[in-house]
């Protein structure tokens, strides 16, 4: 079923939005994401984790699994490559939004989505470089990974990384988790990370908030 707008709210929101000069909200502490490129089997647990947790019909994922292949006989190779929403420093679907219905966490970095100020006018989904943002056709509003924030706020993890069955998918404090500091089985003792990967967006576009563990193939 559609949802009803309010549409009093929404214009104010959108007067507000007008006036209002957008400076990037700067977290206390940024949490992100790290995937180990190498160990991952490829078995979608977290997609469907993630859409089981979000209710999400078939279309809208949250979180892809991308295999990548290449190589000629006797060189080959493959490799998984796993991505959500990266709640980015910088988020270029955030400025875009033209109610406001879309916001950064001072507390953690999560981008997240007000639903009820959501008009479906797709303008985040258009700007996102990673495809973070679904357009959700029975709803009509656009729908993207929020890090299972309420999970996080009660001291759980995220469900894609609960449901990962190898370990090779986490969160945490992304400053952290670049340097080694924090505690991961996504990460081995002498593995090292890397910010960008082959075939991703450039980083520099909205400096996101994820790591990975490439496989030798992968690095950029």
């Amino acid at each position: 079923m559609a949802p009803t707008y309010d549409k009093a709210k929404i214009k104010a929101a959108a007067k507000a939005r007008k006036a209002e000069v957008y400076v990037p909200v700067v977290p206390e502490t940024q949490w992100g994401f790290i995937h180990n490129n190498v160990d991952c089997i490829g078995c979608r647990a977290c997609e469907i984790a993630c859409k089981d947790k979000n209710g999400l019909a078939p279309g809208p994922r949250f979180r892809r699994v991308q295999y990548i292949e290449g190589g000629t006989y006797p060189e080959v190779f493959a490799y998984k490559v796993n991505m959500s929403c990266n709640h980015c420093a910088e988020p270029a679907c955030l400025p875009t939004c033209p109610t406001g219905a879309i916001f950064k966490r001072k507390a953690d970095g999560i981008v997240d989505i007000d639903s009820t100020l959501c008009i479906g006018c797709r303008k985040c989904e258009a700007a996102c470089p990673f495809g973070a943002p679904q357009y959700d056709p029975v709803q009509n509003i656009v729908v993207k990974c929020n890090m299972c924030v309420d999970e996080m706020e009660a001291g759980r993890k995220p469900y894609c990384v609960m449901g990962c069955m190898m370990r090779v998918l986490d969160v945490g404090p992304i400053d952290q988790l670049r340097a080694g500091t924090y505690e991961t089985k996504a990460r081995g003792p002498n593995d090292d990370v890397v910010n960008q990967v082959k075939h991703m967006a450039d980083p520099e576009l909205t400096n996101p908030s994820i790591v990975f563990v490439p496989h030798s193939k992968g690095r950029v």
